[in-house]
């Protein structure tokens, strides 16, 4: 899923990834148990990735 292009601000970035987790939350079915979301990690298109701390995205 696409957040953005390397040319955006971070803060737009941060929000467009904050609203996508967001979303995941919000789509998780009634019957899941525990916590939902283990990792996330972006990237670029050929680029390694990156570990994102979801906590940090709250706030």
């Amino acid at each position: 899923c696409t957040i953005g292009k390397a040319s955006f601000e971070i803060n737009a970035l941060k929000e467009n990834l904050a609203a996508l987790i967001a979303d995941l939350h919000r789509a998780k079915p009634p019957t899941a148990k525990g916590q939902y979301l283990k990792r996330v990690t972006v990237s670029s298109t050929m680029g390694p990735g990156v570990l994102v701390d979801q906590a940090t995205l709250s706030g």
